[in-house]
């Protein structure tokens, strides 16, 4: 779930209405000088470098590497220009999978401006992403609350969490469970499951009265079983270790005994016929599509497609996060910053850093980050947040949102560990979990081991 999390978005979104409560991470809209001037702010003392806090007054170009099918970006790039006339884009798309493996290789030989990124702890070790902590101190990020930089911090050992920061977020996006609410009501689920028992039951009731009671993808390079997967390991552990795990702290490991419950439990929905057959062909469009369509009760997705479904399917979607195992327990969710970096060869990075604290600081900006991304922006907790009508899914994501930040339950994406993890372990052993091919104590450790080379490597 970048994302944020690993993200895959459809159509455009419509714009919520009235006002909800402001997460704990929401931010001020704060001044920022505007482009106009060629004279910049000098960073105070201790940062890396003096940077100039304008996209200035001459004509700019700034060159994009964007994921494809994914509105925000898009929208927020357009609404910049509009305010900006002096600086346009020249943007590129590739599916998340792609810009996973061609991240090193842009990033040296054709360096964006500003890039959508995977994991960045072997990208800071080669030297390809720009140190942020210069913009940090000029644009009062450092001031945000700390756990919201922390996935894109990385210490000189490559452990992340700590450290200089090397990205910034477009928003804060989390993953649950959409459910369709007419399906819901033909087996009598009338509110959200409160226990994973419950949720158990409502899967069964929805096979027996030939409903899809989960469509997910899982098919090509991007293995959708991991959003299920890590939802079923919040509710069987804590989200420490996980994180531990995936900021590649000393001595962390997936295969660890509740791990393993999570992997055993998701193998019996497998077998319980709860996922669509055709689950290891299926992409991340046919799911949306499919659901929208109302052919399937569940699926498991992120924040990010809130708008859109208040869209397509107006009053007829719910949302909520993975029970625990008590009704009333503490809750976790993959929860990660859109995450965006600038190249240290990119020909405009003040510019691009320019961007990113309007995405962070600007009202219109923080409207579309909200209606058309579904999710929380960045930025310090005492901030504008714009109105989003009630009993919508973005009020309902929000609302889930405040929850996990009580729960300090936030977690990175179990794909985002190292550079490789998710092409060539996560996802050719999910889909090995769902031909029979792999039982679950195999698949961690064989993760493992993955995961032991590429960080050692």
């Amino acid at each position: 779930m970048s994302h944020p999390i690993v993200s895959r978005r459809l159509t455009g979104r419509k714009r919520p209405l009235l006002a909800v409560a402001a997460l704990a991470g929401a931010l001020a809209a704060s001044a920022c000088s505007a482009p106009g001037g060629d004279s910049g702010t000098a960073a105070p003392a201790g940062s890396t470098a003096a940077v100039a806090t304008s996209c200035g007054s001459a004509p700019v170009t700034l060159k994009g590497y964007f994921e494809t099918g994914f509105p925000l970006p898009k929208q927020l790039t357009d609404e910049f220009t509009k305010q900006f006339p002096n600086v346009k884009w020249d943007i590129r798309e590739d599916q998340f999978a792609v810009i996973t493996q061609n991240a090193p290789r842009v990033l040296s030989d054709d360096p964006p401006d500003l890039m959508r990124l995977p994991q960045v702890s072997e990208l800071v070790k080669d030297n390809l992403l720009k140190n942020l902590d210069g913009y940090a101190g000029a644009y009062g990020w450092d001031k945000w609350p700390a756990s919201q930089l922390a996935q894109m911090r990385v210490g000189p050992t490559g452990e992340r969490g700590d450290g200089p920061l090397y990205a910034q977020g477009l928003n804060f996006s989390m993953t649950g469970l959409f459910y369709n609410k007419k399906l819901a009501a033909q087996i009598g689920m009338t509110q959200p499951p409160a226990t994973l028992a419950d949720l158990d039951a409502a899967l069964q009731k929805a096979k027996g009265a030939g409903i899809t009671p989960i469509d997910q993808f899982n098919g090509g390079a991007t293995g959708g079983l991991a959003f299920p997967l890590q939802n079923l390991m919040a509710a069987y552990g804590d989200a420490g270790p996980i994180n531990d795990w995936i900021f590649q702290k000393k001595g962390a490991t997936i295969d660890t005994p509740s791990n393993l419950q999570a992997v055993q439990h998701l193998q019996q929905w497998i077998k319980a016929g709860y996922f669509a057959s055709d689950i290891n062909s299926q992409d991340y469009a046919t799911m949306m599509s499919r659901f929208i369509a109302g052919k399937s009760l569940f699926i498991f997705d992120g924040d990010w497609e809130s708008g859109n479904l208040d869209k397509q399917m107006a009053g007829n979607v719910g949302f909520f996060l993975m029970p625990s195992q008590t009704a009333g327990g503490k809750q976790a969710a993959m929860s990660a910053p859109l995450t965006y970096g600038i190249s240290t060869k990119a020909p405009h990075a003040d510019c691009a850093a320019f961007f990113l604290n309007w995405v962070a600081t600007n009202q219109k900006a923080r409207d579309i980050d909200v209606s058309v991304g579904g999710s929380h922006p960045m930025g310090p907790s005492d901030a504008y947040m714009p109105p989003v009508k009630q009993g919508t899914v973005t009020a309902a994501t929000l609302t889930a949102g405040a929850k996990i930040g009580q729960d300090n339950g936030a977690m990175d994406f179990i794909a985002n560990a190292t550079g490789a993890i998710y092409a060539k372990s996560w996802t050719p052993q999910l889909q090995k979990l769902v031909a029979g091919q792999q039982t679950p104590d195999q698949l961690l450790k064989s993760v493992q081991k993955d995961y032991e080379s590429q960080v050692k490597g």
